[in-house]
């Protein structure tokens, strides 16, 4: 049985991969400081270290003991908006911590690395869809510290033989039926939106709609979360480091987001204009041809109103989100 230490394993997309691993019958090790985690979102039958990748003598120790297969890294701060405000947060955690994952992997002798990279990283692009030779050029400290990692692990593998894999997703979204989506504060689209379905939130605060989009609000390619794990499962065993973009090819906009979650839910959803959100492109469209061609990926969710009605399934089972 392969055993994998997944850092980030209690925060969203961590948690379903998680379990998506155990269910095809890997181990799983979960190190997590529950700083934007939860206790509740780990799977039970994963092993559980609390732990802060900044602690680095700590992640190496474990990475020692451990026998692992593979390491996934999920543990990154990720909102675009904060990192515009306070970038030192971001550079620190994701690219210092980073560097203490990165040599944990080298002290345990871990060849395997699968990072949970970003569309970010792109910044405002050329054109889309886009792929993974496209430049990169970040227009916000979130994707500039993703795109450093990115580099870092590029040495590592030339250094030190760790074949690793960037997965550069879009904006991950639905749930499994245990485990969803549940920030405190939410931030990300979808969940705000179904917290205004759920009488939660009194609207929904739309950033800009004077984008060069079809209807002026921001195009994004939304993915599934089980299509995602799916994808970080395979890439444990990509032949050769490399790139990989994750996405659907399909752009949705927010206010065709609204739409489907209004027809999902049955419920009128509220919004308002508010200025744009400093880093925010236009639209951002992956294509993911590579990713299918070289590691196998078939994603099942390929519309909004599928991935929408997962989200909304588990927090109709989930009313408090991940609160004891």
């Amino acid at each position: 049985m392969k055993h994998i230490l997944v850092a980030g394993g209690a925060g969203y997309i961590g948690s379903a991969c998680t379990e998506y691993l155990l269910n095809n019958g890997y181990a799983v090790t979960v190190y997590d400081s529950l700083v934007t985690g939860h206790l509740d979102a780990i799977d039970p039958r994963a092993k559980f270290i609390p732990g802060d990748l900044a602690d680095r003598e700590k992640i190496i120790k474990v990475a020692k003991e451990g026998n692992f297969y593979g390491i996934m890294h999920f543990a990154a701060a990720s909102l675009v908006g904060e990192s515009m405000v306070d970038p030192s947060k971001y550079f620190r955690n994701n690219i210092a911590n980073g560097i203490n994952l990165a040599d944990a992997a080298v002290a345990g002798n871990i060849k395997n690395f699968v990072f949970s990279s970003t569309a970010a990283t792109f910044g405002q692009p050329e054109k889309c869809p886009i792929s993974e030779n496209d430049p990169q050029k970040p227009i916000n400290p979130y994707g500039e510290s993703k795109l450093c990692f990115e580099k870092i692990l590029n040495w590592y593998s030339q250094i030190h033989g760790i074949k690793y894999a960037a997965l550069r997703y879009f904006n991950a979204a639905g749930a499994t039926e245990n485990f969803g989506e549940a920030h405190n504060p939410e931030t990300h689209l979808i969940p705000i939106i179904l917290q205004v379905a759920a009488g939660e939130r009194e609207k929904l605060m739309v950033y800009g709609n004077d984008y060069n989009t079809p209807d002026g609000s921001c195009v994004r390619d939304y993915i599934h979360i089980l299509d995602l794990a799916q994808a970080h499962m395979l890439a444990l065993d990509a032949p050769e480091s490399g790139h990989y973009n994750l996405g659907t090819g399909k752009g949705l906009s927010v206010f065709e987001i609204i739409k489907a979650a209004e027809k999902v839910s049955g419920k009128k959803i509220n919004f308002e204009i508010a200025p744009r959100r400093p880093g925010d492109p236009d639209t951002l469209i992956a294509c993911s041809d590579r990713i299918k061609k070289l590691l196998g990926w078939k994603p099942q969710f390929e519309n909004a109103e599928a991935i929408i009605e997962s989200a909304w399934k588990w927090k109709l089972n989930h009313k408090n989100g991940y609160l004891r």
